[in-house]
């Protein structure tokens, strides 16, 4: 049997400092008359924990920029074994700058802490350069697809807000999309719908890459809808990626 828990997007950090930890700390902390070489096994000990301690220090730091951490989805497993029940837990977390670049992961294990500091370092492997028109929305619409899970991505004018719902939401948040209306179709499922939202973002390109694509002036693009030349000059300068 599987129990599921289902979490809103929240911050990593308030789940992970509500869930429970195994404390192992009291075994680094045997005196020098218990057994062989006790301060020698004690030290061998602290040393683990420093290197734990150095790890989450490092999780926080990526190029010296603040990073924007989402918890999506805690999926929690029992198994039944001849002893009783074993649980094991799956964290789905999405990681961003807010500028543009966002990435999610997933990480299994038999805590929640640690689960979520795997999917953590995962997302942070995986993530992607998302072009932003003016840096609060997306340049053009879009549609995204995985497994049975649709959606749908369409930029919007200032003001708009964003109009998506759960796993989406932390998507757009941690891009550091402002205004953007998306609608999801066909699965709930938080794994497909994270990576359709993502196939929807990396077919985005801004008229700056097209432009050197074709070898070209971004004017002349923007000229080609029936835009004045001059409009089509002052949009082009505007287009900061």
């Amino acid at each position: 049997m599987a129990d599921e828990t289902n979490l809103d997007a929240a911050p990593v950090a308030d789940v992970a400092a509500d869930a429970p930890r195994e404390g192992r700390g009291g075994r680094g902390d045997r005196g020098p008359g218990r057994g062989r070489g006790g301060n020698d096994r004690g030290g061998e000990r602290g040393g683990r924990g420093r290197r734990d301690d150095r790890g989450r220090g490092n999780r926080d730091e990526e190029g010296g920029e603040e990073l924007i951490e989402k918890l999506v989805h805690i999926n929690r497993v029992s198994k039944t074994v001849k002893g009783g029940k074993r649980f094991g837990f799956a964290a789905l977390v999405v990681v961003g700058d807010g500028k543009g670049r966002v990435g999610f992961g997933h990480g299994k294990a038999r805590e929640v802490p640690e689960a979520i500091t795997k999917a953590t370092a995962s997302a942070k492997k995986t993530m992607v350069r998302v072009p932003l028109k003016e840096g609060r929305t997306l340049h053009h619409d879009g549609k995204g697809r995985f497994g049975a899970g649709k959606v749908n991505v369409r930029s919007a004018p200032a003001g708009t807000g964003i109009i998506a719902g759960g796993p989406m939401r932390a998507v757009f948040e941690s891009l550091g999309v402002a205004d953007v209306v998306t609608k999801s179709v066909g699965t709930s499922n938080p794994y497909n719908m994270i990576r359709a939202t993502f196939d929807a973002l990396t077919d985005q390109t801004s008229p700056k890459s097209v432009a050197q694509r074709r070898g070209k002036k971004i004017a002349d693009l923007l000229g080609r809808g029936g835009a004045a030349p001059v409009e089509a000059e002052a949009e082009a300068a505007a287009i900061v990626e």
